[in-house]
């Protein structure tokens, strides 16, 4: 089905099944923009980290079970990655809570079982090839019972899209490489580093578009009910 052509649901809407969403939708923002700042400065360290080279004695991880003794710049790196990594934690809480009432508030506002059943709401993140489209096929239903007949907002595809390119990189929320094989990278190899952080920081961005977009839509509806 495309996703622009959508044509409004005749099933009665349930308005005593209809959760409040602006709180959670407003937690799940700041939840990403404080991601994306994570990222940020993710970014700036590993900037540091190749501005400074590789020491003479290789990379942190020698191989064989060995490790060197880190650099205060290599340590500062640890600290920085296991704060993103907190804030991606509480991140993927929040907008899960989210998209968990947006999910119920669009099966009521449509009359009708949303397509994907609950437990893909979990496993459309981490099973691999289902997480490539499962996810953004989640708020895609989602929008189009909340909102039928409406435009499905550009946002979608820019975070997808921008958060696949950054899971390619190896430096998402998921699936991310050791810390001290991001080090190593950073290296000899920032640049791809610092593109996959810009995806990365720039689905955070869209991220926080999609929320509102569909926080909005369902409020609207909320009102006519």
């Amino acid at each position: 089905m495309n996703d622009q052509d959508v044509q409004p649901s005749s099933s009665a809407a349930d308005p005593s099944a209809l959760r409040p969403v602006l709180w959670t939708a407003r937690c799940a923002v700041a939840a990403l923009a404080l991601t994306g700042v994570a990222w940020l400065a993710r970014a700036l360290w590993e900037a540091r980290l190749a501005a400074a080279g590789q020491p003479a004695s290789g990379p942190p991880d020698q191989g064989g079970g060995e490790h060197r003794k880190l650099t205060p710049l290599e340590d500062a790196y640890h600290i920085v990655n296991t704060l993103g990594s907190a804030t991606a934690v509480l991140c993927a809480l929040l907008f899960l809570s989210w998209l968990w009432r947006v999910r119920d508030n669009a099966r009521a506002l449509s009359g009708e079982p949303p397509r994907y059943s609950w437990i893909w709401m979990y496993l459309g993140w981490i099973l691999p090839l289902a997480n490539l489209w499962i996810p953004r096929g989640l708020v895609v239903d989602i929008h189009r019972a909340s909102a039928p007949g409406r435009r499905l907002p550009s946002s979608v595809n820019w975070w997808w899209g921008l958060w696949l390119i950054g899971l390619a990189g190896g430096v998402g929320l998921i699936y991310a490489d050791d810390t001290d094989e991001i080090i190593a990278r950073a290296y000899t190899d920032v640049w791809m580093l610092l593109a996959s952080d810009a995806a990365i920081v720039g689905a955070a961005v869209a991220a926080v578009f999609v929320v509102r977009a569909v926080t909005a839509a369902q409020l609207e509806r909320m009102t006519d009910e």
